[in-house]
């Protein structure tokens, strides 16, 4: 596994800026995603938690280790020599509900962060959401709304000798016996204020690839459909929105839901108007990757931005760089995953089996 050295090319970036801007300086703000994998409190709640409840082995000891796992990830994201502060912004997926988030942000390792919570339950079957945490002294939301995910099981298409994917053998999404509708996640947006600047937010968690990839995979093309749908009704607003889309795709850079879908770019030269840069699938090119299964390495967790972030001028905020935070205390050391996220389990609490993944927005100081 190939992990980048963000801290050099930082400081290697900012000193170029320096060079050739007169002692120039930047405001850095680290945007982050985290698939935090099955957070989960102890209660029994109107989902399907029954793997973490006591009487099924998930103690109050064992939720307190999950959240203390998270609490030391979570402030590191993004830092290094340079870049000192926190996720200003962090969307997460894989929360029972409201209420572990708030004892995640209250965690001795965070609670001085000061992180504010925008969260909403889903219909998702495992009652699994998605949410966004936000340092109050950066960034003040100004709306937030949960935009369902309209997905039916006659979508689905009959793919002759397609292999079951047992990396997301979780429990089959519920089915409506009237409408067939397949209850999944929403998708968040959150607009808000960020250096005097509006920016959009939208927190995703598409679909899973239960029954296997292509047989799966008109879910998460209407996943990114809807998420294109949201994007252009900003655009209609303002047409120089400045908007970031994260999450947990279940499907890479290169697939149909993404390149179709969202119509992410590779390449800033090839964002037009409206369009959207997708950072991580040249990166995914490189052999990085955000979660492994049989040796296999992708990148499933993607953080994407609109046009208006990647201009020239740092007088306004822009995106500047991409990352994977993969430290080594977050990877498996031994045993037949060796090298893989070291993973989350009822029996042992872990951190996720995802890395989270990061941009930078800069913008120049007056």
């Amino acid at each position: 596994m190939r992990i980048k050295n963000s801290m050099a090319v930082l400081i290697v970036f900012l000193s170029m800026i320096t060079a050739n801007a007169q002692e120039k300086k930047y405001k850095v703000h680290t945007i982050a995603f985290y698939n935090v994998e099955n957070l989960f409190d102890t209660l029994k709640g109107p989902n399907f938690d029954e793997e973490y409840l006591p009487r099924t082995g998930w103690t109050s000891a064992k939720y307190k280790k999950k959240l203390n796992n998270l609490g030391k990830v979570i402030p590191g994201i993004g830092t290094n020599e340079q870049q000192k502060e926190s996720p200003t912004i962090i969307g997460v997926c894989e929360v029972e509900n409201r209420g572990v988030l708030e004892d995640l942000v209250k965690n001795p390792q965070l609670v001085s962060k000061d992180y504010g919570i925008v969260h909403f339950d889903s219909p998702d079957a495992r009652g699994i959401d998605v949410g966004l945490l936000y340092q109050k002294k950066f960034f003040k939301p100004t709306s937030y709304k949960n935009i369902p995910l309209y997905i039916y099981k006659d979508q689905l298409k009959v793919v002759k000798n397609d292999k079951y994917d047992e990396a997301d053998d979780v429990k089959k999404p519920e089915v409506d016996p009237t409408s067939k509708r397949v209850y999944t996640r929403d998708q968040l947006l959150v607009t808000g204020i960020l250096e005097g600047e509006e920016i959009h937010v939208i927190v995703n968690h598409w679909p899973s690839r239960s029954g296997g990839e292509k047989r799966s995979s008109p879910y998460r093309e209407a996943a990114g459909k809807l998420n294109r749908k949201i994007m252009d009704s900003l655009f209609k607003i303002n047409p120089d929105a400045k908007i970031i889309t994260m999450g947990d795709l279940n499907d890479g850079a290169y697939n149909k839901s993404v390149k179709e879908g969202i119509g992410a770019k590779l390449k800033k030269s090839e964002v037009q108007k409206f369009g959207i840069y997708n950072p991580f699938e040249q990166m995914a090119n490189e052999g990085h990757a955000s979660l492994f299964y049989r040796d296999s390495g992708d990148i499933f967790d993607q953080i994407m931005v609109s046009e208006a972030l990647i201009r020239n001028d740092y007088s306004s905020l822009r995106y500047w760089k991409a990352g994977i935070y993969n430290k080594q205390f977050l990877i498996q050391t031994s045993g037949q995953y060796k090298g893989y996220p070291l993973r989350n389990s009822s029996s042992e609490p872990g951190y996720s089996d995802h890395f989270p993944v990061y941009i930078y927005l800069i913008k120049e100081m007056k």
